[in-house]
């Protein structure tokens, strides 16, 4: 992705001026209390430039010259003064909360859209990402997309006191006014010229961002790797290496802003000089007062900070659009798997069938024409060695991809017609790789659905994990650690059994989700439900004899082909490449 997230120097402002008008439609209301709130605070700014300029000449002159001055001058000058102090932190106050409810928000809003895509794309997308992307796309790239956000009321507020005092600068004198029109334009440049030199260093550092949380999550991921083989220096050296990277993205960016930032915050302030310089030479003409003056030059300070928050908008605009970018590509994906209008309900086991099926990945094929049919009810074992297409036909069942050719049929329905959620309320998977969330025993077999505690306790009694979850501190109770790490890899797999047992579906497909356990767990757990009083049609890869031996029916591929199928003793006598995997099977040759 990083290559594609390059901008086209003059397309960035007007590319960016489009993020945050979208942003605007989505918050139209939070929007326009902060633009309210900047202009408040605007206009009390210069309408504290005028009380300035008559407090200048009415108060503090013939302060001066008389020695003297009334009472209620100075009464109405202090009221006037906090009047309009208090008008501008109203302002502030406004404009910072509604701008702020309006950045987080479309911030939450855009992380639950991307999460949202990334559930409803299919796995064979979520491979060509890695995970560090991923991760950066739905938090750094969505805060960067909205980070102007919050500076854009300001900068609308202070476009119309830059008009205000533009109107007040001709109104007051027409040479201190031609001063002021010169800062404008020249930030403005600099502006430009900052857009064209930060869009590459801006790009370059939001993908290191990816790439560092790749590494860090790869690490964690793998710290039992890690730790077992000794390799803490070397991951040590490759987040270092990609921290590197990134630091040097952000070193770079940090050098044009430091040039940046300093010369348009410099601007209003040299604007502010040649005021004086050019209102002095004015009063000594007899051309102009000194509460003119004062009114003018204390509009050039006031306006040093306003122009400045303009060019920090200008300058996040780069980051903006490419953070956008990264973002819109994973909202535009359509990879997305289709689904049909019909609800698939039924009752009792399902029938399900593959139809002359042909799937790769990447190129390589992974089934070239199975075709297979597992009665309603009965137990179909699918066999075969690594890379035989085993787990792929796991995929097809529970439509985690589509075949390339033929059909997978449930009940003689495609599932592609079925509406979404119709299959995964039908069919339960349980995977090798068991995975369990950081909560309760309870919590992880029925993952927020109403079940009883009768029905967890059935679930996992015939699951064969009752009797080890009893005996944990805290029984069904017992929080068990991110991906269950307080548990054996067998005592996962029953509890992810169990988890898909509760829910009584009509098609259990089971992927190798007993090979941690030993052999006669397993037979108990299988025989187990083959004696049950379930609604399913259980479809088991596996490759002990003992377990294949309970099936119906066995089914033995290779190289993504079903080279013989039939019961186990059967097979066993007539086919010599099953009896001799079967049999490295056992020895623990194909573990």
């Amino acid at each position: 992705m990083a290559a594609a997230t390059t901008v086209p120097d003059r397309r960035i402002v007007r590319r960016g001026l489009a993020v945050l008008a979208m942003a605007v439609r989505l918050r139209p209301k939070p929007f326009v209390l902060a633009v309210l709130g900047a202009v408040l605070y605007s206009g009390c700014l210069v309408g504290s430039a005028i009380v300035l300029g008559a407090i200048t000449d009415g108060v503090i002159v013939p302060a001066f010259g008389e020695g003297q001055v009334a009472r209620g001058s100075v009464v109405a000058a202090g009221a006037a003064i906090l009047a309009l102090g208090v008008g501008r932190a109203a302002g502030i106050i406004l404009r910072r909360i509604a701008a702020s409810y309006m950045q987080y928000g479309l911030q939450a809003l855009f992380r639950k859209r991307v999460a949202h895509q990334y559930q409803r794309l299919p796995l064979a997308w979520h491979r060509r990402h890695t995970t560090g992307e991923l991760l950066s796309n739905a938090n750094a790239d969505v805060e960067s997309t909205f980070w102007p956000i919050a500076p854009l009321p300001f900068a609308v507020g202070t476009a119309f006191l830059l008009v205000v005092t533009a109107v007040v600068l001709i109104a007051t004198d027409p040479f201190l006014a031609a001063v002021g029109f010169v800062v404008a334009p020249a930030i403005a440049a600099l502006n430009v010229r900052y857009n064209a030199l930060v869009a590459e260093p801006a790009t370059r550092a939001q993908q290191r961002r990816a790439e560092v949380s790749s590494v860090a999550h790869e690490s964690f991921d793998g710290a039992l790797v890690v730790k077992t083989l000794g390799r803490e220096a070397e991951e040590t050296e490759r987040f270092a290496a990609a921290s590197s990277r990134l630091r040097d993205a952000l070193v770079a960016t940090g050098r044009l802003r430091a040039v940046f930032d300093p010369l348009v915050e410099a601007l209003p302030n040299v604007g502010v000089l040649l005021v004086l310089l050019v209102g002095a030479w004015r009063i000594a003409a007899g051309d102009l007062q000194a509460g003119d003056l004062v009114r003018v030059a204390y509009l050039f300070t006031l306006l040093a900070f306003p122009i400045r928050i303009i060019g920090f908008l200008l300058g996040e605009l780069p980051r903006s659009v490419v953070s956008w970018d990264r973002v819109a590509r994973v909202l535009a994906a359509d990879d997305e798997l289709a689904y049909g209008g019909e609800d698939g309900t039924g009752t009792g086991a399902a029938g399900v069938d593959l139809a002359s099926v042909s799937f790769g990945h990447g190129g390589a094929p992974a089934l070239s024409d199975v075709t297979l049919r597992a009665e309603p009810g009965k137990t179909i074992a699918v066999v075969g060695p690594t890379g035989s297409g085993k787990s792929t036909i796991t995929s097809l069942l529970v439509r985690l991809a589509d075949p390339h050719t033929g059909a997978v049929l449930v009940d003689d329905r495609d599932v592609r017609r079925l509406a979404r959620g119709a299959l995964s309320s039908q069919v339960a998977v349980v995977f090798q790789d068991s995975f369990l969330f950081d909560e309760s025993v309870r919590d992880n077999i029925t993952l927020g659905e109403a079940y009883t505690d009768e029905e967890v306790r059935a679930a996992a009694e015939l699951a064969q994990a009752h009797g080890f979850v009893t005996d944990l501190p805290d029984g069904y109770d017992t929080v068990v650690g991110e991906r269950g790490a307080s548990l054996s890899g067998g005592q996962r797999q029953r509890i992810a059994l169990a988890r898909a047992l509760v829910r009584r579906p009509r098609v259990l497909v089971l992927d190798d989700a007993t090979s941690s356990v030993d052999t006669r767990t397993e037979r108990a757990i299988l025989e187990g439900l083959r004696d049950a009083a379930l609604p399913s049609t259980v479809i088991v890869v596996a490759s002990r004899s003992a377990t294949v031996a309970l099936a119906d029916e066995v089914v033995f591929l290779d190289r993504g082909t079903v080279r013989a199928r039939g019961r186990h003793a059967d097979l066993l006598a007539r086919e010599p490449a099953y009896a001799r995997f079967l049999a490295l099977a056992d020895q623990g040759g194909l573990r």
